[in-house]
């Protein structure tokens, strides 16, 4: 009896050393778990916070793209005939998008109108506008003329390589050529002279718009079609 005391005595002296602490083994262990933790916890949160900003800056070019494409339809909406123009009211020329489109007035004033450009400058789009015009002379002075002083400049977006206007003209098809919007133009205008029962309006020689815009950012080039006066 007195032997078997003496065995749990020391067993249970043994246990209370074991309970005091930790061995330097499982500190170590220990440690390397936290540390395993902690790395995996960074490289969660780093995709997290990388996958983040892709989401605000995607949603910030997006915006960007909305806007101008918004502004692009407004003016294809608002073009004028050929016949106010005097010329094709939407023309690709020189490297630009040109747009002639009627300037909004106030009701009972004056009706005016107005010389838009989409113009690639630096790697950034950029919408001019002439100012309000009041008769055909000015009307040709803003078309002959390049984006004076007195034209407002609009920055659209940056980052843009390229801008490719195509302009649809009936019989035609997509063309980029001005010749072929300019033959539709006069064979238009020779339509006319033929008798015609009522006062029917003259067709337009451009009757769609597709823009495309190609950017660093993007893989591929982003396409929008407008229909011209409507």
């Amino acid at each position: 009896m007195k032997r078997t005391g003496r065995c749990d005595c020391a067993m249970h002296v043994k246990s209370r050393r074991r309970a005091a602490g930790f061995t330097l083994i499982e500190l170590l262990v220990a440690i390397a778990i936290m540390a395993v933790v902690a790395i995996l916890s960074w490289r969660g949160l780093d995709q997290i916070v990388r996958g983040r900003n892709i989401i605000t800056q995607s949603m910030a070019e997006e915006r960007v793209f909305a806007q101008m494409f918004d502004q692009m339809r407004i003016d294809t909406r608002q073009a004028v005939s050929d016949d106010e123009a005097g010329s094709p009211a939407i023309a690709v020329d020189g490297g630009a998008l040109q747009i002639v489109r009627a300037f909004p007035v106030p009701p009972g004033a004056p009706p005016r109108l107005q010389v838009v450009r989409y113009r690639v400058a630096d790697g950034q789009v950029v919408r001019y506008a002439s100012p309000p015009l009041a008769h055909i002379g000015q009307l040709r002075g803003a078309l002959r003329g390049g984006e004076s002083g007195n034209w407002s400049a609009l920055p659209m977006m940056t980052g843009v390589t390229a801008i490719n206007a195509r302009l649809f003209v009936p019989k035609v098809g997509w063309t980029s050529d001005m010749g072929d919007v300019r033959s539709q133009l006069n064979a238009n205008n020779n339509g006319v002279k033929v008798p015609q029962l009522g006062n029917a309006p003259v067709p337009r020689a451009v009757t769609g718009l597709e823009v495309s815009v190609r950017a660093r950012s993007l893989a591929r080039p982003v396409t929008r079609v407008f229909m011209v006066g409507e």
